[in-house]
């Protein structure tokens, strides 16, 4: 599989370094759509602070693309839903945190979860 980045910069604003406007995939023999991913724990407890939160995203989302043989590496496309627009730069940081730099396209939008003590939820797709 090829991941090739697509930033255009004329008649269009630019990329930041944290993600590219497209992700063309060349050769893929798989995908895999994940729902919307909580910071919740085992039990399903949420995290106590936004950081806390992050981190079980980011480690639900590493056992459900083990469970289909795949890494954060496989991650082509992601979209993030705030509870709260402050809750932007922490989340910038742990997608960047988790796909090691790497950009992949991203939107994050603020939106009012389903229960309020969910300040994050993250979904992917990701392709082998």
């Amino acid at each position: 599989m090829e991941l090739v980045p697509h930033n255009p910069s004329d008649g269009i604003y630019p990329a930041t370094s944290d993600y590219v406007h497209a992700m063309e995939v060349r050769g893929a023999q798989r995908f895999l759509f994940v729902a919307g991913t909580m910071g919740l724990d085992a039990a399903g407890a949420p995290g106590a602070s936004l950081t806390e939160q992050l981190d079980l995203i980011w480690s639900n989302i590493r056992t459900i693309l083990a469970s289909a043989d795949m890494t954060v590496d496989n991650i082509v496309r992601l979209t993030s839903y705030l509870r709260d627009a402050s809750y932007a730069q922490a989340n910038a940081d742990a997608r960047t945190a988790a796909l090691g730099g790497r950009p992949v396209p991203t939107t994050a939008v603020v939106a009012a979860t389903l229960a309020s003590d969910w300040l994050v939820e993250v979904e992917v797709v990701a392709a082998g």
